[in-house]
């Protein structure tokens, strides 16, 4: 599967009008290796450091808000940090907080979905379930995989 999401990725990001641009795909939970999937420790969403209630992942947090200038649609610098789909639809935006949650907002500002600061590479709802996975590549790139449920959120 690492393979598979790494040429993923590479035809993909072939296509993105800009390298920041992260990719989305769906994928098969039954095809993710152990150390990707929900079933691995660090990944688990009953983590205290995955989970929603976190002080640095809570959608209390202003951080976290879309209402705070770094995570606003409206914000010039999230033009570079879109969530794409293959055939170049934009489903949203990504940024970062200053304790190093990954945020993903839909194109109006919600927030769908983030990745803890650290210990994982998984994606969690806002409520706390298991969602996806981000996949590092080369030069800060990555693409996000993530489940049919998650993708829908984002409501394209």
């Amino acid at each position: 599967m690492p393979r598979l999401i790494t040429l993923l990725m590479t035809v993909l990001m072939g296509a993105a009008p800009v390298m920041a641009d992260a990719p989305l795909i769906i994928l098969d939970r039954t095809q993710l290796p152990f150390d990707l999937g929900p079933g691995h420790p660090e990944n688990n969403p009953a983590k205290p450091s995955n989970s929603p209630n976190a002080s640095w992942n809570s959608a209390g947090n202003t951080a976290n808000s879309s209402s705070t200038w770094g995570n606003r649609p409206s914000n010039p610098a999230n033009e570079k940090r879109l969530i794409i789909t293959a055939d170049g639809g934009v489903l949203g935006y990504y940024a970062a907080n200053a304790g190093g949650v990954l945020n993903l907002f839909d194109r109006n500002g919600r927030r769908i979905a983030y990745r803890p600061a650290s210990g994982t590479r998984s994606l969690f709802t806002v409520g706390g379930e298991w969602c996806g996975t981000v996949d590092e590549g080369h030069g800060g790139d990555f693409v996000l995989a993530v489940t049919k449920g998650c993708a829908s959120r984002f409501g394209r």
